[in-house]
């Protein structure tokens, strides 16, 4: 991690206009020249009357996710032509613009696959419909390049372990890194995973990041809140050849996390080596720990991705070894098990005093729907930013996913660019 550097959206000085837009992105600087203007009566009395305004932070991230998985975002479908697909992405970026977003976290590697040209890993199924399947064209340079005419952040999105949806592993193409490495896989609920436990695993996921970091313009790397596989999806994980050469003693659980932590810490070296002005980031599950389970967690009593899938966010915070944490508060305010104002006050606190820069991942998708009487209220993502503004370590937000930021249900998004 470099410490004192915050996202370059995060970083420049916002503009104000009666929309409360914001001017940011990899083109945004201040002259020299800006910087040497002599302060006039006149100059005084205007930064005396433009104080900041709570509601609208000077600086601040905005971002969406665009999600290739399954075709959720982006492309809309497997096997449209490449004027097709470049349209669709200019739609959801010209929709970013128009809410003064200024990040896109585009996903470039959902399972061992590749959104660009990759020597490492095979062509992604979600652009073809095959894996492996060259599309003709590279959307890579497309993709950042588009982002940043429009002075939108691009954020690389990988998962690291997950290596396919189908635990067959001869569907899977001939060039691909879980086929010519059976021993580096794992199979679980149906699908297949990378084991954690293994350096060579470790290396190969290192390997592939700083590949697209060192070829492409990236602004950030980031992971999702994807780790050890989520309980619950079918029988046991089955690392315990790996636990018994490499776990020199500890509880499996602690080994688990140690595996992760030495992934990220990895990643945070290779890419800040590759170009030292990218950042890396991960978006946690929301809840860390429990207070019941340990004095330092939240008030909160539901599943703990340090427990359950062994991501000890706490740690990488302290550690340095990331850039930013965007934890997933998808809960409403008032939800019981999880209340979204008790996990922003705690992630607020968990940062606090560090380097590490905080934003919020906001459930754009839930709005509308009646998974809560309180995502049917179209001012309740509203109502988390105006909390948000009560904890200085929040520095912003990011929206799941680009189809909802198109279809903008119950006018959720504007209001939040009206708003705030």
């Amino acid at each position: 991690m470099r410490t004192g550097r915050p996202l370059l959206a995060a970083a420049v000085l916002a503009v104000v206009t009666t929309s409360a837009a914001y001017v940011f992105g990899p083109g945004a600087t201040e002259s020299p020249a800006a910087t040497k203007k002599t302060t006039t009566t006149a100059d005084a009395a205007a930064a005396a009357a433009c104080k900041p305004d709570a509601r609208h932070p000077k600086r601040q991230l905005r971002g969406v996710w665009i999600a290739t998985v399954k075709n959720i975002d982006w492309p809309s479908r497997t096997g449209l032509g490449q004027a097709r697909q470049k349209a669709e992405y200019v739609k959801i970026l010209d929709s970013a613009v128009r809410r003064n977003l200024n990040a896109v976290f585009v996903q470039v590697r959902p399972a061992s696959d590749a959104l660009y040209r990759s020597s490492l890993e095979p062509w992604s199924q979600y652009l073809t419909g095959t894996a492996g399947k060259d599309p003709g064209w590279d959307p890579l340079p497309f993709l950042i390049e588009e982002a940043h005419k429009r002075n939108l952040e691009f954020h690389a999105w990988f998962n690291p372990y997950r290596a396919s949806y189908d635990a067959d592993i001869s569907k899977l193409p001939a060039n691909h890194p879980a086929r010519q490495h059976r021993d580096w896989t794992v199979k679980y609920g149906g699908r297949l995973y990378y084991n954690p436990g293994l350096p060579q695993v470790r290396e190969h996921v290192t390997k592939v990041i700083t590949d697209v970091v060192s070829r492409y313009d990236v602004d950030g790397v980031h992971f999702d809140d994807y780790f050890y596989p989520y309980p619950g999806e079918g029988g046991t994980f089955d690392d315990k050849a790996a636990f018994a050469k490499y776990g020199k003693g500890d509880k499996l659980a602690d080994w688990r996390r140690s595996n992760v932590n030495k992934l990220i810490a990895q990643v945070d070296e290779a890419v800040h080596e590759t170009k030292n002005h990218v950042k890396f980031g991960i978006s946690p599950f929301g809840i860390w720990r429990n207070k019941s389970n340990d004095p330092s967690g939240s008030a909160t009593a539901g599943m703990s991705a340090y427990d359950s899938i062994y991501a000890d966010a706490r740690a990488w915070i302290k550690a340095g070894t990331v850039d930013y944490v965007l934890p997933q508060l998808y809960w409403p305010r008032g939800f019981k098990a999880a209340d979204y104002k008790a996990l922003t006050s705690w992630w607020a606190g968990a940062v606090k005093g560090t380097d590490v820069q905080l934003y919020i991942g906001q459930a754009l998708y839930q709005v509308g729907t009646k998974t809560n009487a309180a995502w049917s209220k179209p001012g309740e993502l509203s109502s988390h930013l105006t909390i948000n503004r009560r904890y200085e370590q929040v520095d912003g937000d990011v929206y799941f996913s680009a189809k909802q930021l198109l279809t903008n249900p119950l006018g959720a998004i504007d209001r939040l660019a009206k708003e705030h």
